[in-house]
């Protein structure tokens, strides 16, 4: 394949054909029949579609993404010789014992996060169709995203395919992942394979890291960040060394992301509690360690083992209208998440195989509440400090078998358990204890629970160009523990409940040429409400709810995908989910005491279109980019008002890519959304907010083969806006870098 035939932008979308390969001949590449017919839309580096060296094929790259059969013979010791899965010219080394099953969806590449600057994954996630996040966060500065309109808790997160769920809450940060050391993100979209595990009701993201390709290579890069009017706000590195030998392959790498603050609009207005300029308390610094060893003995088994720590400090910008009463002054010291994990790829008989996973993941975070706007007191009640100490271990058991020539099963069986144990330290109304920090501190309490899947996913060639997909899964949780305490009642147990679902999903493919198909997909899923929804008393504001319902989605998807002339294609997809027993916080009275509380609110339906283009006007110049448009309607019958918050109805992306030379290019680009519904802080008022279009600039220069010098400028107009109600967002930015591979 050419480089101007690879699939690539900032949003394209290019599906091709898969032929017709077997179950133990590749590790999870997408493009063969044991995981789908249907490969990902891929969103890559506009550069890359007008590379100077436009007729090699890269080295690594799967000829079957040209619509051919993927050659079954690898390099004794290779182990993993579809690493390049994509083809993309310059793309790291994909680790694809750490990739899912996906039918369809998009992938992210590592050149794409690198040429628009996406240092944090809500920022990379951001570039897909489909895919809408929110900047700033809010009250905890948590960057949010919503996949079709499904959020966090409804789409899960996974690093090599190890799912990062945290036991208590769920509640990730996703500017808290640091993308330097991934080699693509993976996001699932409306189908997802049961054979990833629960709690895919409405898609999965899936970081999968980088492997080494050589006997010897290394990165390094690095850049600074600056204001709208050139203020030093801090900088980003990131180094990287691999090898990969006969038998055996190791890397380890490092990256820092440090924030001083970043800069509001100079349009902004003062406010009482925000004077402008540096964004107070806005500073982050987050820094990610990373280890990776793997032996293959022979062409087609692979094991390998990872670690990876992350280590996390952030500050809580305030609401910038909100009087001190109601003002959350907040701050976040410490969080650090350790992953350590096995997987393994071994060929059991030329028509079967088996994967395993093992893993142990830690989470600990101390949140700290203070009643004054320097965060320098804690001796009110208004001040707390809150610990969290989780971990979660599990594993699970793939086996693929080729039944026939024209049919593959798969099959799994996955566990886990979660640990939560939690503290808090206060101070209670009326009495001091003449400290400086709170007085009182809770017992642990803590909760534990079981989580269970069995899964097995059909794939059927019914012709050489029409294939059917079909999967089923039985998941079901077993609640050990779940303790809490109030002054009034002491330690206590929530009365548990136990729960189960079933799920199942359908994908139809049909290549009706060597570029261009048709597919078809329903897919009905279950999401598990948290330890947090159940049981959590939010700071003495909300109340439990032992039976809240677990949501439910069926998800369908008509979906068009060719390449329509040389370097030029183009993708649509029309989705709809109906949406049952969503689950949302709402007020609640208990006592004649207003509350909180985590209900099923009611039923929705979320639907909309995804469209994506790019062409190729000549050998120099590239336009492309794509939009989606989308609706969520919710039938609350308790509350009128109630509405849905945080995704635009409508949000893109459109680029221009112009290559002066060979060694520089140019890719001015404008990001754009409609507003959305946000809500005051009390909870009762929804109006909506955070339309904007962003006029930002790329441009790139190739020292060399190996270095290349980057500058990008995002809201170039400097404009103001506001995504969350009380928390406007960054304004004019910069950043300057550089990169290095050897």
């Amino acid at each position: 394949m050419s480089r101007r035939e690879v699939c690539a932008l900032a949003c394209t979308a290019f599906v091709m054909s898969s032929g017709n390969l077997g179950a133990q001949e590749v590790t999870k590449n997408n493009q063969d029949a044991t995981s789908v017919a249907l490969p990902p839309v891929v969103v890559a580096a506009p550069k890359q579609l007008i590379s100077r060296t436009s007729n090699a094929t890269p080295a690594g790259a799967d000829k079957s993404q040209s619509g051919g059969t993927s050659s079954t013979s690898k390099k004794e010791g290779d182990g993993d010789a579809s690493s390049a899965r994509h083809g993309l010219p310059g793309s790291a080394g994909v680790f694809t014992l750490g990739q899912i099953d996906m039918v369809g969806g998009t992938a992210i590449t590592n050149d794409a996060m690198w040429t628009f600057s996406k240092a944090t994954l809500d920022q990379a996630l951001a570039l897909a169709p489909g895919v809408a996040a929110s900047n700033s966060g809010g009250t905890r500065n948590e960057q949010l995203i919503f996949v079709r309109g499904f959020d966090r808790w409804q789409v899960p997160i996974s690093i090599d395919g190890i799912p990062i769920y945290r036991p208590a809450d769920n509640r990730i940060d996703f500017a808290s992942f640091l993308t330097a050391n991934i080699s693509e993100v993976q996001i699932a979209k409306g189908y997802t394979s049961v054979l990833n595990g629960p709690g895919g009701m409405g898609g999965w993201i899936n970081m999968v890291t980088k492997k080494p390709t050589q006997p010897f290579e290394g990165e390094v890069e690095g850049g600074l960040m600056f204001g709208g009017d050139g203020q030093y706000e801090g900088y980003r590195t990131y180094a990287s060394f691999g090898t990969r030998q006969r038998g055996y392959y190791a890397q380890v790498s490092g990256s820092v992301l440090d924030l001083d603050g970043w800069y509001l609009s100079d349009d902004f207005k003062p406010t009482a509690v925000e004077n402008g300029g540096e964004r107070d308390h806005s500073y982050k610094s987050n820094w990610e360690a990373n280890a990776k060893i793997g032996i293959t003995p022979n062409a087609t088994d692979d094991y390998s083992i990872n670690y990876i720590r992350m280590n996390n400090e952030k500050g809580a910008p305030y609401h910038i209208t909100d009087p001190e009463a109601t003002q959350r002054y907040w701050d976040w010291p410490d969080t650090t998440q350790q992953n350590l994990y096995w997987l393994s790829h071994t060929k059991l008989s030329p028509a079967s195989f088996v994967e395993t996973k093992v893993y142990y993941t830690t989470f600990s975070d101390n949140l700290m509440s203070y009643d004054n706007p320097a965060q320098t007191t804690q001796t009110t009640p208004k001040a707390f400090d809150s610990i969290y100490d989780d971990w979660a271990a599990g594993g699970s058991l793939l086996y693929g078998v080729d039944l026939t020539p024209w049919d593959t099963l798969k099959s799994t069986f996955l566990y886990r358990r979660d640990n939560h144990t939690e503290s808090q330290g206060y101070n209670i109304k009326g009495v001091s204890c003449g400290k400086t920090t709170p007085c009182f501190w809770e017992p642990d309490q803590t909760d534990l629970e079981d989580t269970y899947s069995v899964a097995f996913e059909n794939t059927i060639h019914a012709t050489s160009r029409f294939d059917i997909v079909s999967g089923i899964s039985y998941d079901w949780r077993k609640l050990y523990k779940a303790q809490d305490f109030t002054t009034d009642a002491g330690l206590f147990e929530y009365n548990k409940k136990d729960t189960d679902a079933l799920n199942w999903q359908t994908a139809l493919v049909y290549r009706y040429n060597d570029t261009g198909n048709v597919h078809f997909s329903v897919s009905d899923r279950t999401r598990f409400p948290t330890i947090f929804e159940r049981f959590s008393s939010r700071f003495g504001g909300a109340t439990s709810n032992p039976g809240l319902l677990p949501e439910r989605a069926v998800n369908y998807e008509v979906g068009w995908a060719n390449k329509f002339a040389p370097n030029s294609q183009m993708s649509a997809a029309v989705f709809y989910s109906d949406v049952t027993n969503i689950i949302q916080s709402v007020p609640f009275i208990y006592d004649g005491t207003a509350y909180t509380q985590s209900q099923n609110v009611g039923d929705g339906n979320y639907y909309g279109i995804e469209y994506s283009v790019d062409y190729g006007v000549n050998d120099s110049l590239l336009v492309g980019g794509n939009v989606t448009w989308i609706r969520r309607d919710v039938n609350n019958p308790t509350n009128a008002s109630f509405e849905l918050t945080g995704l635009p109805e409508v949000k893109g992306i459109a680029y221009v890519t112009y290559k002066i030379t060979d060694a520089w290019s140019i890719t001015p680009n404008v990001e754009f959304a409609s507003d959305r519904w946000t809500v005051n802080t009390a909870g009762t008022v929804y109006y909506e907010t955070g339309a904007f279009a962003l006029a930002n600039f790329q441009t790139e220069y190739d020292l060399n083969d190996k270095t290349s010098l980057i500058f990008n400028a995002r809201n170039l107009t400097d404009e103001n806006y506001i995504l969350t109600d009380g928390y406007p967002e960054q304004g004019r930015n910069f950043y300057a870098g550089m990169r290095t591979k050897f």
